[in-house]
Protein backbone atom coordinates (compact mmCIF):
# COMPACT_ATOMS: atom_id res chain seq x y z
CA UNK A 1 0.00 0.00 0.00
CA UNK A 2 1.23 3.07 -0.44
CA UNK A 3 2.00 5.63 2.11
CA UNK A 4 -0.12 8.88 2.66
CA UNK A 5 0.73 11.43 5.23
CA UNK A 6 -1.81 11.26 8.75
CA UNK A 7 -1.67 14.71 10.47
CA UNK A 8 -4.17 13.80 13.27
CA UNK A 9 -6.60 12.96 10.80
CA UNK A 10 -10.42 12.68 12.32
CA UNK A 11 -13.61 12.63 10.31
CA UNK A 12 -15.71 15.96 11.72
CA UNK A 13 -18.84 17.54 9.23
CA UNK A 14 -21.46 14.52 10.31
CA UNK A 15 -23.56 16.98 12.14
CA UNK A 16 -26.22 18.94 10.33
CA UNK A 17 -28.27 22.04 11.47
CA UNK A 18 -27.82 24.90 14.26
CA UNK A 19 -30.84 23.94 16.35
CA UNK A 20 -32.98 20.96 14.50
CA UNK A 21 -29.57 18.63 14.35
CA UNK A 22 -29.13 15.73 12.44
CA UNK A 23 -25.72 13.69 13.62
CA UNK A 24 -25.65 10.53 11.41
CA UNK A 25 -23.48 7.13 11.34
CA UNK A 26 -22.56 4.11 9.40
CA UNK A 27 -21.13 2.99 6.60
CA UNK A 28 -22.66 1.01 3.19
CA UNK A 29 -21.57 -2.30 4.42
CA UNK A 30 -21.57 -1.93 7.92
CA UNK A 31 -24.52 -2.91 10.79
CA UNK A 32 -26.41 -0.19 9.86
CA UNK A 33 -27.24 3.36 8.88
CA UNK A 34 -28.55 5.55 11.72
CA UNK A 35 -28.40 8.69 12.99
CA UNK A 36 -29.07 11.63 16.23
CA UNK A 37 -31.98 14.40 15.88
CA UNK A 38 -31.81 16.82 18.90
CA UNK A 39 -33.66 20.29 18.93
CA UNK A 40 -36.78 18.35 17.75
CA UNK A 41 -39.61 19.82 19.52
CA UNK A 42 -41.24 18.13 22.78
CA UNK A 43 -45.11 16.57 22.50
CA UNK A 44 -44.76 16.54 18.65
CA UNK A 45 -47.31 13.22 17.46
CA UNK A 46 -44.73 11.93 14.64
CA UNK A 47 -46.71 10.01 12.11
CA UNK A 48 -43.93 7.04 11.68
CA UNK A 49 -45.59 5.52 8.68
CA UNK A 50 -45.01 8.60 6.74
CA UNK A 51 -41.45 8.46 7.87
CA UNK A 52 -41.19 4.84 6.50
CA UNK A 53 -43.36 5.63 3.42
CA UNK A 54 -40.28 8.33 2.62
CA UNK A 55 -37.44 5.70 3.46
CA UNK A 56 -39.46 3.36 0.68
CA UNK A 57 -38.85 5.99 -1.86
CA UNK A 58 -35.59 6.31 -1.16
CA UNK A 59 -34.74 2.61 -0.75
CA UNK A 60 -32.69 0.59 -3.64
CA UNK A 61 -34.40 -1.90 -6.05
CA UNK A 62 -37.36 -0.24 -6.73
CA UNK A 63 -37.54 -0.84 -9.80
CA UNK A 64 -35.71 -2.77 -12.94
CA UNK A 65 -33.89 0.98 -13.59
CA UNK A 66 -32.15 1.09 -10.19
CA UNK A 67 -29.77 -0.97 -8.20
CA UNK A 68 -30.56 -4.80 -7.90
CA UNK A 69 -29.44 -4.13 -4.14
CA UNK A 70 -32.14 -5.66 -1.88
CA UNK A 71 -32.75 -3.80 1.10
CA UNK A 72 -35.81 -2.90 3.13
CA UNK A 73 -34.81 -0.24 5.47
CA UNK A 74 -36.95 -0.85 8.28
CA UNK A 75 -36.92 2.07 10.57
CA UNK A 76 -36.40 1.13 14.24
CA UNK A 77 -36.51 3.86 16.85
CA UNK A 78 -33.89 3.76 19.92
CA UNK A 79 -34.76 7.20 21.89
CA UNK A 80 -36.73 10.31 22.08
CA UNK A 81 -40.32 9.02 21.41
CA UNK A 82 -42.61 7.74 23.94
CA UNK A 83 -46.55 6.56 23.02
CA UNK A 84 -45.87 8.30 19.41
CA UNK A 85 -44.89 11.21 20.78
CA UNK A 86 -41.47 13.34 20.58
CA UNK A 87 -40.05 13.98 24.19
CA UNK A 88 -37.97 16.62 23.28
CA UNK A 89 -34.95 14.44 24.19
CA UNK A 90 -32.77 13.14 21.24
CA UNK A 91 -34.43 11.17 18.67
CA UNK A 92 -32.13 7.97 17.98
CA UNK A 93 -32.84 5.63 15.10
CA UNK A 94 -31.22 2.76 12.82
CA UNK A 95 -31.52 0.97 9.84
CA UNK A 96 -29.66 -2.20 9.31
CA UNK A 97 -27.75 -2.99 6.41
CA UNK A 98 -29.05 -6.45 5.44
CA UNK A 99 -28.11 -7.08 1.90
CA UNK A 100 -24.32 -5.70 1.51
CA UNK A 101 -22.34 -8.03 -0.90
CA UNK A 102 -18.74 -6.77 0.46
CA UNK A 103 -17.26 -9.28 -1.78
CA UNK A 104 -17.82 -7.49 -4.96
CA UNK A 105 -15.35 -5.43 -3.92
CA UNK A 106 -12.40 -7.55 -3.00
CA UNK A 107 -10.96 -7.34 -6.39
CA UNK A 108 -10.84 -3.48 -6.70
CA UNK A 109 -10.35 -3.03 -2.65
CA UNK A 110 -6.84 -0.88 -3.51
CA UNK A 111 -7.76 0.60 -6.68
CA UNK A 112 -8.41 4.38 -7.04
CA UNK A 113 -12.11 4.23 -9.02
CA UNK A 114 -12.17 6.79 -11.23
CA UNK A 115 -14.29 9.87 -9.89
CA UNK A 116 -14.77 8.30 -6.24
CA UNK A 117 -13.44 10.02 -3.24
CA UNK A 118 -11.26 6.62 -3.03
CA UNK A 119 -8.06 8.80 -3.24
CA UNK A 120 -9.16 11.83 -1.84
CA UNK A 121 -10.36 9.70 1.25
CA UNK A 122 -7.05 8.14 1.40
CA UNK A 123 -5.07 11.27 0.89
CA UNK A 124 -7.16 12.77 4.23
CA UNK A 125 -7.43 9.73 6.61
CA UNK A 126 -4.52 7.51 5.24
CA UNK A 127 -6.89 5.09 5.08
CA UNK A 128 -10.65 3.87 3.54
CA UNK A 129 -13.65 1.80 3.77
CA UNK A 130 -13.75 0.40 0.23
CA UNK A 131 -16.64 -1.69 0.89
CA UNK A 132 -19.33 0.33 -1.26
CA UNK A 133 -17.98 3.39 -0.55
CA UNK A 134 -18.12 3.28 3.11
CA UNK A 135 -18.79 6.34 5.13
CA UNK A 136 -18.62 8.16 1.23
CA UNK A 137 -21.67 5.77 0.02
CA UNK A 138 -24.92 7.41 -1.03
CA UNK A 139 -26.80 4.91 1.95
CA UNK A 140 -25.40 7.08 4.40
CA UNK A 141 -28.43 9.69 2.86
CA UNK A 142 -31.50 6.90 4.42
CA UNK A 143 -30.52 8.97 8.07
CA UNK A 144 -31.19 12.44 6.17
CA UNK A 145 -34.57 11.10 4.69
CA UNK A 146 -35.38 10.34 8.42
CA UNK A 147 -34.74 13.62 9.80
CA UNK A 148 -36.07 15.14 7.05
CA UNK A 149 -39.34 13.56 7.26
CA UNK A 150 -39.78 14.73 11.03
CA UNK A 151 -39.42 17.77 9.82
CA UNK A 152 -41.42 17.83 7.15
CA UNK A 153 -44.40 16.76 9.77
CA UNK A 154 -43.80 19.96 11.85
CA UNK A 155 -43.49 22.33 9.19
CA UNK A 156 -46.62 20.57 7.52
CA UNK A 157 -48.96 21.28 10.39
CA UNK A 158 -47.35 25.09 9.70
CA UNK A 159 -48.86 24.92 6.40
CA UNK A 160 -45.35 24.25 4.68
CA UNK A 161 -45.78 21.77 1.78
CA UNK A 162 -42.49 20.08 -0.19
CA UNK A 163 -42.20 18.81 -2.79
CA UNK A 164 -39.64 17.63 -5.61
CA UNK A 165 -39.78 15.87 -9.00
CA UNK A 166 -36.74 14.71 -11.97
CA UNK A 167 -37.21 17.51 -14.18
CA UNK A 168 -34.39 15.92 -16.34
CA UNK A 169 -32.81 12.83 -16.99
CA UNK A 170 -29.51 13.10 -19.57
CA UNK A 171 -30.70 14.98 -22.31
CA UNK A 172 -34.37 14.30 -22.03
CA UNK A 173 -35.87 17.13 -20.40
CA UNK A 174 -39.24 18.05 -19.06
CA UNK A 175 -40.62 21.63 -20.06
CA UNK A 176 -40.71 23.98 -17.09
CA UNK A 177 -43.73 25.36 -16.16
CA UNK A 178 -44.73 26.49 -12.86
CA UNK A 179 -47.56 24.29 -11.70
CA UNK A 180 -47.25 22.34 -8.35
CA UNK A 181 -47.14 18.66 -8.64
CA UNK A 182 -48.27 16.82 -6.16
CA UNK A 183 -46.10 13.86 -4.68
CA UNK A 184 -48.86 11.31 -5.67
CA UNK A 185 -48.53 12.83 -9.49
CA UNK A 186 -44.72 12.45 -8.95
CA UNK A 187 -44.66 8.42 -7.59
CA UNK A 188 -46.81 7.57 -11.06
CA UNK A 189 -43.92 7.85 -12.50
CA UNK A 190 -40.49 4.77 -11.97
CA UNK A 191 -38.40 7.58 -12.40
CA UNK A 192 -40.48 10.40 -10.86
CA UNK A 193 -40.78 12.61 -13.53
CA UNK A 194 -44.85 13.83 -13.38
CA UNK A 195 -45.22 14.51 -17.32
CA UNK A 196 -45.80 10.72 -18.12
CA UNK A 197 -44.75 11.38 -21.57
CA UNK A 198 -41.13 12.46 -20.39
CA UNK A 199 -41.05 9.82 -18.26
CA UNK A 200 -41.24 7.14 -20.54
CA UNK A 201 -38.27 8.70 -22.85
CA UNK A 202 -36.68 8.70 -19.29
CA UNK A 203 -37.25 5.16 -18.90
CA UNK A 204 -36.00 4.53 -22.61
CA UNK A 205 -33.04 6.45 -22.37
CA UNK A 206 -32.16 4.52 -19.06
CA UNK A 207 -32.76 1.11 -20.11
CA UNK A 208 -30.55 2.09 -23.05
CA UNK A 209 -27.78 3.06 -20.64
CA UNK A 210 -28.19 -0.30 -18.90
CA UNK A 211 -27.36 -2.38 -22.24
CA UNK A 212 -24.27 -0.16 -22.71
CA UNK A 213 -23.48 -0.21 -19.17
CA UNK A 214 -22.79 3.31 -18.75
CA UNK A 215 -24.60 5.85 -16.20
CA UNK A 216 -25.50 9.45 -16.28
CA UNK A 217 -26.83 12.70 -14.47
CA UNK A 218 -29.95 14.51 -14.01
CA UNK A 219 -31.84 17.38 -12.50
CA UNK A 220 -34.95 17.36 -9.47
CA UNK A 221 -36.83 20.41 -9.37
CA UNK A 222 -38.60 21.60 -5.96
CA UNK A 223 -40.99 23.38 -5.06
CA UNK A 224 -42.27 24.88 -1.34
CA UNK A 225 -45.22 26.58 -0.88
CA UNK A 226 -46.32 27.89 3.26
CA UNK A 227 -43.05 30.04 4.12
CA UNK A 228 -44.02 32.96 5.18
CA UNK A 229 -41.69 35.82 4.92
CA UNK A 230 -39.28 36.52 7.61
CA UNK A 231 -37.15 32.92 7.69
CA UNK A 232 -33.42 33.19 7.23
CA UNK A 233 -31.12 35.54 8.14
CA UNK A 234 -28.82 37.62 6.04
CA UNK A 235 -25.17 37.78 5.10
CA UNK A 236 -23.26 34.34 6.15
CA UNK A 237 -26.57 32.25 7.07
CA UNK A 238 -29.05 33.07 4.08
CA UNK A 239 -31.84 30.69 3.63
CA UNK A 240 -30.75 30.10 -0.12
CA UNK A 241 -27.03 29.71 0.98
CA UNK A 242 -28.32 26.99 3.98
CA UNK A 243 -30.31 25.20 0.90
CA UNK A 244 -27.38 25.37 -1.40
CA UNK A 245 -25.35 24.01 1.19
CA UNK A 246 -27.91 20.74 1.85
CA UNK A 247 -28.33 20.20 -1.41
CA UNK A 248 -23.99 19.86 -2.24
CA UNK A 249 -23.72 17.68 0.51
CA UNK A 250 -25.90 15.01 -1.09
CA UNK A 251 -24.18 12.61 -3.01
CA UNK A 252 -23.11 13.35 -6.84
CA UNK A 253 -24.57 16.60 -6.02
CA UNK A 254 -22.12 18.88 -8.92
CA UNK A 255 -24.67 22.35 -9.35
CA UNK A 256 -27.91 24.62 -7.06
CA UNK A 257 -29.54 26.94 -9.02
CA UNK A 258 -32.73 29.14 -7.37
CA UNK A 259 -35.33 31.06 -9.07
CA UNK A 260 -33.90 32.20 -12.15
CA UNK A 261 -30.88 30.86 -11.95
CA UNK A 262 -28.27 31.29 -14.52
CA UNK A 263 -30.64 31.98 -16.80
CA UNK A 264 -30.53 35.65 -15.00
CA UNK A 265 -27.35 36.59 -16.21
CA UNK A 266 -28.97 37.16 -20.03
CA UNK A 267 -31.77 38.81 -18.64
CA UNK A 268 -32.08 43.08 -18.07
CA UNK A 269 -32.41 44.31 -14.43
CA UNK A 270 -36.12 45.25 -15.87
CA UNK A 271 -36.91 41.99 -17.18
CA UNK A 272 -35.64 39.92 -13.93
CA UNK A 273 -36.89 42.41 -10.99
CA UNK A 274 -40.27 40.42 -8.93
CA UNK A 275 -42.25 44.24 -8.90
CA UNK A 276 -44.23 44.08 -5.39
CA UNK A 277 -48.03 44.15 -5.08
CA UNK A 278 -51.01 44.69 -2.53
CA UNK A 279 -53.20 41.67 -3.10
CA UNK A 280 -55.63 41.88 -0.02
CA UNK A 281 -53.85 43.58 2.19
CA UNK A 282 -51.15 40.92 1.69
CA UNK A 283 -47.75 41.65 0.02
CA UNK A 284 -46.87 39.51 -2.88
CA UNK A 285 -44.84 39.67 -6.44
CA UNK A 286 -45.71 39.30 -9.49
CA UNK A 287 -43.27 37.56 -10.55
CA UNK A 288 -40.68 35.07 -8.43
CA UNK A 289 -37.68 35.11 -10.63
CA UNK A 290 -35.77 35.79 -6.99
CA UNK A 291 -36.95 32.03 -5.86
CA UNK A 292 -39.26 33.17 -3.27
CA UNK A 293 -35.85 34.13 -0.77
CA UNK A 294 -34.75 38.04 -1.14
CA UNK A 295 -32.08 39.16 0.72
CA UNK A 296 -31.21 35.56 2.08
CA UNK A 297 -34.55 35.90 3.96
CA UNK A 298 -38.27 34.26 2.38
CA UNK A 299 -40.22 36.91 1.06
CA UNK A 300 -43.77 34.66 1.36
CA UNK A 301 -43.39 33.67 -2.30
CA UNK A 302 -42.94 29.70 -3.51
CA UNK A 303 -39.55 28.46 -2.83
CA UNK A 304 -37.92 27.12 -6.19
CA UNK A 305 -35.01 25.79 -6.81
CA UNK A 306 -32.92 22.64 -9.28
CA UNK A 307 -30.40 20.11 -8.38
CA UNK A 308 -27.62 18.65 -10.68
CA UNK A 309 -26.64 15.57 -10.15
CA UNK A 310 -23.43 14.10 -12.11
CA UNK A 311 -23.58 10.39 -14.02
CA UNK A 312 -23.08 7.80 -11.56
CA UNK A 313 -19.20 7.24 -11.54
CA UNK A 314 -19.79 3.43 -11.01
CA UNK A 315 -19.89 1.89 -14.85
CA UNK A 316 -18.85 -1.81 -16.43
CA UNK A 317 -17.06 0.01 -19.19
CA UNK A 318 -13.57 -0.44 -18.64
CA UNK A 319 -11.29 2.70 -17.60
CA UNK A 320 -7.88 3.21 -16.84
CA UNK A 321 -6.79 4.24 -13.53
CA UNK A 322 -4.40 3.54 -10.66
CA UNK A 323 -3.72 1.53 -7.48
CA UNK A 324 -2.53 3.13 -3.99
CA UNK A 325 0.96 2.25 -5.15
CA UNK A 326 0.87 4.27 -7.95
CA UNK A 327 0.67 1.10 -10.57
CA UNK A 328 -1.62 1.67 -14.26
CA UNK A 329 -4.43 -0.43 -13.56
CA UNK A 330 -7.27 -0.76 -15.79
CA UNK A 331 -10.99 -1.39 -14.24
CA UNK A 332 -14.33 -2.64 -14.75
CA UNK A 333 -16.87 -1.82 -11.49
CA UNK A 334 -18.99 -4.34 -10.81
CA UNK A 335 -21.42 -5.02 -8.14
CA UNK A 336 -25.31 -3.21 -8.35
CA UNK A 337 -25.35 0.47 -9.13
CA UNK A 338 -27.85 2.73 -10.39
CA UNK A 339 -27.54 3.85 -14.12
CA UNK A 340 -29.13 7.49 -12.88
CA UNK A 341 -29.49 8.57 -9.38
CA UNK A 342 -31.92 11.43 -9.58
CA UNK A 343 -35.72 8.65 -8.97
CA UNK A 344 -34.20 7.94 -5.95
CA UNK A 345 -32.51 11.05 -4.78
CA UNK A 346 -36.03 12.97 -5.29
CA UNK A 347 -36.63 12.20 -1.36
CA UNK A 348 -33.75 13.21 -0.09
CA UNK A 349 -33.81 16.41 -1.88
CA UNK A 350 -37.36 16.79 0.11
CA UNK A 351 -35.57 15.91 3.67
CA UNK A 352 -32.70 18.26 2.84
CA UNK A 353 -34.80 21.36 2.15
CA UNK A 354 -37.52 20.65 5.32
CA UNK A 355 -34.05 20.43 7.89
CA UNK A 356 -32.84 23.73 6.55
CA UNK A 357 -36.52 25.31 6.84
CA UNK A 358 -37.37 23.64 10.22
CA UNK A 359 -33.89 25.03 11.63
CA UNK A 360 -34.55 28.63 10.21
CA UNK A 361 -38.17 29.00 11.64
CA UNK A 362 -36.72 27.72 15.30
CA UNK A 363 -34.09 30.25 14.87
CA UNK A 364 -36.57 33.44 13.91
CA UNK A 365 -38.92 31.91 16.55
CA UNK A 366 -42.07 32.24 14.11
CA UNK A 367 -42.87 28.58 13.63
CA UNK A 368 -46.93 28.42 14.07
CA UNK A 369 -48.68 25.30 14.18
CA UNK A 370 -51.94 24.56 13.69
CA UNK A 371 -53.69 22.52 16.10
Amino acid sequence: MRCFPVYFCYMAGNTFGQIFRLTSFGESHGPAIGGVIDGCIPGFRLDVDAIQRQLQRRKPGQSALSTARKEEDLLEWLSGIFEGLTLGSPIAFLIRNQDARSSDYEAIKDVFRPSHADYSYVARYGLRDYRGGGRASARETIARVVAGSVAEQILATAGVRIVAWVSQIGPVIMPQNDRFWSREEVDQSIVRCPDLQISSAMEGYLQQLIEEGDTTGGIISCFVSGVPAGWGEPVFDKLHADLGKAMLSINAVKGFSIGSGFSSVSMKGSEHNDLFENKGGRTITSTNHSGGIQGGISNGEVIRFEVAFKPVASIKKSQNTIDEGGNSREISVQGRHDPCVVPRAVPIVEAMAAMVLLDHALRTQTLKLNS
